[in-house]
């Protein structure tokens, strides 16, 4: 049995050891750089103020222009190039948009156009690059709405690329030069995108997936190995190791203090694919707020003009539903907004308390809320990354109003009482994978998130030696190859 042990330790370690080490060094990078991303914070920056100017058919008569079947899930009045524009959200990622003054639907986004979009969002001296499906920087299925999505390059220091939106005008990426250059060897190769975007793509949460397994088994029989070659008493020249070599003593030693460490991190890196769909719970999710889009008392030249005299100048329009009754959520590019209730020149900061919770129990008409809470400060579930880390670009405002329901899943909501949207749902098994993933694979803890460098130095040291195990191990299986 001892020796099928040492077997499989070998050759999975001859196999698997240059993608460990490169994840031990991919993983550092992504501390500090993360996968280019558009926050929602740099998108409203690049807004300018909507300007009531001859602006705007209503948003009913904008829907009637789409000539689509397909479900809205929501609508913003937003700007491309500097003029106003429609964008509606469509059931299954999609999207669609028509011009805010005259009112036609814009089929497709041509070249000028892009480029008029990304000088409005960044100024300076656009270089068009060309029509890209996808490529090293736009992976994410987000962006699949999107599609085929405007290359430019803005000249410049940082040389950034910004992604435009062929369906709707807008920028939906910006790739820094830094950011690029730091993500070959960051996110870029720890998410092993090298294998997507060719005849692999189908394949790839396959390969993620068992390669991270086969790499499980490795480090579990590694610390096995460990452990049985370990000797309680030294041999004579005093050392415990019964490796002759340098590089076999750093091997085992290295492996015995961090090998658990390895193996913790593997699996973790296993379960934020969620592979077989063991995290998911099965349960329906609540639905979306849908708008009505009537017509109201108020046209969106007079919500404009009634934001601008009570000094908030909004880049963005959006129209929300709270129960029955509607609202047009203000943003301006500052990122604060207001509410403006159906048909009324009254800005309000937030929706009422009561009436946001009695929204989130309509979300949830088989199950009862038997915990409401307003949470004003982060917890074990709810608290926020930094903006370049994975998940760093979702929004986690505070206060959040949360809502415990006695479903067979064990939902909670989390509201924004700013605009009433659902900022966060959880099940049983998602808190699950909060553990499984989030903590023990990025260390997720606040304690730790909010006493930097402490993570750094912690995160930083459990990778060096999980780096030293890899090199250790690839040094050893390339002179086990060598041997005749």
């Amino acid at each position: 049995m001892k020796r099928y042990l040492f077997l499989l330790h070998r050759w999975l370690g001859i196999l698997l050891c240059i993608f460990m080490a490169l994840w031990f060094v991919s993983g550092v990078v992504m501390m500090y750089v993360g996968y280019p991303k558009l926050t929602q914070q740099e998108r409203l920056a690049g807004l300018p103020a909507l300007s009531s100017a001859d602006c705007c058919i209503s948003v009913s008569a904008a829907r009637k222009a789409l000539t689509l079947d397909s479900p809205i899930q929501g609508v913003r009045l937003t700007s491309v190039g500097g003029q106003p524009v429609y964008v509606f959200s469509l059931a299954g990622n999609r999207f669609a948009a028509v011009e805010g003054r005259r009112g036609e639907r814009i089929a497709a986004v041509d070249a000028l156009v892009a480029q008029q979009s990304a000088v409005a969002f960044m100024p300076g001296k656009p270089v068009y690059l060309g029509l890209q499906n996808e490529d090293a920087w736009t992976h994410s299925r987000a962006l699949d709405g999107h599609r085929p999505l405007h290359v430019i390059e803005m000249q410049g220091e940082d040389a950034t690329l910004l992604y435009v939106s062929s369906v709707t005008g807008e920028v939906v990426r910006d790739a820094r030069l830094t950011e690029r250059r730091w993500n070959w060897v960051g996110a870029w190769l720890h998410w092993l995108y090298p294998l997507r975007g060719g005849w692999l793509t189908a394949w790839w949460t396959d390969v993620v997936i068992y390669l991270s397994l086969a790499a499980t088994v490795l480090g579990i029989a590694g610390l096995g190995v460990g452990i049985l070659r370990w000797r309680r008493r030294p041999y004579a020249n005093g050392c415990r190791s019964p490796y002759r070599s340098a590089w076999g003593r750093w091997h085992h030693r290295f492996g015995l203090v961090f090998g658990a460490l390895v193996v913790t991190w593997i699996l973790s890196g296993l379960f934020s694919m969620n592979p077989w769909k063991i995290f998911d719970a099965g349960a329906a999710r609540p639905p979306r707020q849908v708008p009505h889009l009537a017509d109201t008392k108020m046209t969106t030249q007079a919500m404009l003009d009634c934001l601008d005299a009570a000094g908030f100048p909004a880049s963005e329009l959006q129209w929300t539903q709270l129960g029955d009754a509607g609202f047009v959520l203000a943003k301006r590019a500052t990122g604060d907004s207001k509410l403006l209730p159906e048909g009324r020149c009254e800005p309000i900061d937030s929706h009422n308390l009561d009436a946001l919770a009695k929204a989130g129990q309509g979300l949830m008409p088989a199950a009862k809320a038997g915990d409401v809470v307003l949470q004003t400060a982060y917890d074990w579930h709810y608290y926020a990354r930094a903006e370049h880390t994975m998940g760093g670009h979702l929004e986690r405002p505070l206060p959040v109003l949360k809502m415990v329901f006695d479903d067979p899943a064990a939902t909670w909501l989390y509201l924004d009482p700013r605009s009433g949207a659902v900022i966060q749902r959880l099940d049983s098994h998602t808190r699950v994978k909060r553990v499984a993933f989030a903590l023990l694979h990025s260390w997720d803890w606040l304690p730790l998130l909010t006493h930097r460098p402490l993570w750094d130095g912690l995160m930083i040291l459990g990778s060096l030696g999980g780096l030293i195990v890899s090199v250790s191990g690839i040094v050893l299986g390339w002179r086990r190859l060598r041997r005749p």
